[in-house]
């Protein structure tokens, strides 16, 4: 995945005004305790970190 689609799912999803906040301030299990943006910082892939918030945040299968 790329990164502008993955930001495009974090904006469809949170709104275009809190994807980045959440991606900056959220710590999340799935990502091994880290943000959005540490997980990107550090290579994760985008559709690891992507499939990472589907699963801590309950994002629906249609948007999956």
């Amino acid at each position: 995945m790329r990164l502008t689609i993955f930001w495009e799912r974090m904006a469809d999803h949170f709104g275009e005004a809190y994807a980045d906040s959440f991606a900056r301030d959220h710590v999340m299990a799935e990502l091994g305790g880290r943000t959005v943006h540490q997980a990107l910082a550090a290579g994760w892939d985008a559709k690891a970190v992507w499939r990472g918030v589907c699963a801590a945040m309950d994002v629906p299968m249609d948007k999956r």
